[in-house]
């Protein structure tokens, strides 16, 4: 169980928190609510057939490179998970992911849910992310045809996984590969893939369509949002089915013109990949800190804005006190994340703090 720190309410009330809980903590980017700001002028038609909505269609498929993408704003990064997955997965069938993936373990099986049944089939493989051949003996394991198991239907990544950790386009290339030989579609869940495309250094279309992802779930809340995540699907098909499954699960909103205009902002002169570039910087500050200062574990490989330590339990209760807010997965565990609006002054008062 996540227990948060609660240096806000410590004694000391003089205290000045440094926010390391979550990026989804932080604050909506100046950018986005002058955008929400710009759309809130005169009426527009309801349920995405306004003119924004319609801009935002284009303005993805400029950013992606792809004609004919589309996209479907949503409420939650659960949401786009979730609906994008039984677009193309039948109830029948299984989604096969690594074993530390988010829609696996932190979604309360809404991909079943919606998917009527649909099966998660966890992978394992070094760095939080999948193995080609865990994911060759997975497919070589199924009985194909049989109507007593589950058919494997879709492969999804988690760009960047869950523990910080991030695929390079060859090895979505691989992976992508694979599945298409076993007929599998394939979904990149994207919470934080402005990140993932900074610390690559590629285009979003060499890291979606043209590694072989049919569907994207594409994040902006936890990087500067305040309520838009959105799907961006590349496979007609399955796009056709999300005009009525976003619809059936509450995900058409009345006012969508206030969503689309988020996203239009967020994507706009590449403002989603500064403000995520800002949160990897800090993030390789705090770690290089941390490993210089000796005394910390670092459990993972931060690629991103995630950095996993081991410390005293002690140094715990000394990190609230100094004002550290951050998850402690369990006792002497804790998870630092860093965001869009993570100063290198917050960094400093952290290393600080790790230091004394």
């Amino acid at each position: 169980m996540l227990r948060v720190s609660d240096a806000a309410r410590s004694s000391d009330r003089n205290v000045r928190v440094i926010e390391f809980r979550s990026d989804n903590a932080a604050g909506a980017a100046p950018e986005i609510l002058a955008a929400i700001q710009a759309a809130n002028v005169g009426t527009a038609i309801a349920y995405g057939d306004d003119d924004v909505t319609a801009q935002l269609q284009q303005t993805v498929r400029t950013v992606f490179e792809h004609d004919t993408a589309r996209v479907f704003p949503v409420t939650s990064g659960t949401a786009a998970n979730a609906l994008a997955l039984t677009a193309l997965c039948p109830p029948w069938g299984a989604v096969l992911c690594h074993e530390t993936a988010h829609i696996l373990n932190s979604e309360a099986g809404a991909t079943s849910m919606l998917g009527g049944g649909a099966q998660m089939i966890g992978l394992a493989g070094d760095d939080f992310l999948i193995a080609p051949e865990a994911l060759r003996r997975a497919l070589d394991s199924i009985r194909w045809g049989d109507p007593h198991h589950s058919q494997p239907s879709v492969l999804s990544f988690t760009q960047p996984s869950d523990m910080g950790t991030t695929y390079t386009v060859a090895q979505l290339v691989e992976l992508s590969a694979i599945a298409d030989e076993r007929g599998l579609k394939v979904h990149l869940d994207g919470a934080r893939i402005a990140n993932a495309v900074v610390r690559l250094g590629c285009s979003p279309a060499e890291m979606t369509w043209k590694a072989g992802v049919d569907a994207v779930s594409l994040g902006a809340t936890k990087n500067g949002g305040l309520s838009a995540e959105a799907i961006v699907m590349f496979d007609a098909g399955a796009a056709d089915e999300l005009v009525y499954r976003t619809k059936r699960s509450g995900h058409v909103t009345s006012k969508m013109r206030f969503q689309s205009a988020q996203l239009i902002a967020y994507l706009t002169d590449d403002l989603w990949l500064r403000l995520a570039g800002n949160a990897n910087a800090r993030m390789t500050e705090l770690a290089t800190g941390l490993a210089e200062l000796g005394g910390v574990e670092l459990v993972n490989r931060p690629d991103v804005n995630m950095l996993f330590v081991r410390v005293s339990d002690r140094k715990v209760a000394e990190l609230k006190q100094a004002g550290l807010l951050f998850y402690e997965l369990r006792p002497g565990l804790v998870r630092l994340v860093t965001s869009w609006s993570t100063t290198t002054e917050d960094v400093e008062r952290a290393l600080a703090a790790f230091a004394r």
